[in-house]
């Protein structure tokens, strides 16, 4: 019995996840920093934030040369983790892809 591990999965679970810190150092820390000087908020939620960030786009690298993904394709993806709610938008795309 072969066990294969789908990255597409972990890719979008990473997706999920990431997006969700972006929001939450968008939202609440640097609010609670800029607004009431608290820049430990920034420090604690942007350091979560960026292993994230750096872990979905490792997962997705691998994606690209696992799956065989066109440039246009990972970069969707990827510019998609740069905008509020970006992972919002493709996590359909990404759950077909899981699924195939």
């Amino acid at each position: 019995m072969s066990h294969t591990v789908n990255v597409v999965r972990w890719l979008r679970f990473a997706g999920i996840i990431e997006g969700l810190s972006w929001l939450l150092l968008l939202f609440f820390a640097m609010p609670l920093k800029y607004g009431f000087g608290r820049p430990e908020a920034v420090q604690v939620v942007g350091l979560a934030h960026g292993v994230l960030f750096v872990t979905f786009v490792l997962l997705l690298g691998v994606c690209h040369l696992q799956r065989g993904w066109s440039i246009s394709r990972s970069a969707l993806f990827f510019g998609a983790a740069l905008l509020p709610f970006g992972f919002l938008l493709v996590d359909r795309r990404l759950r077909d892809a899981a699924e195939t």
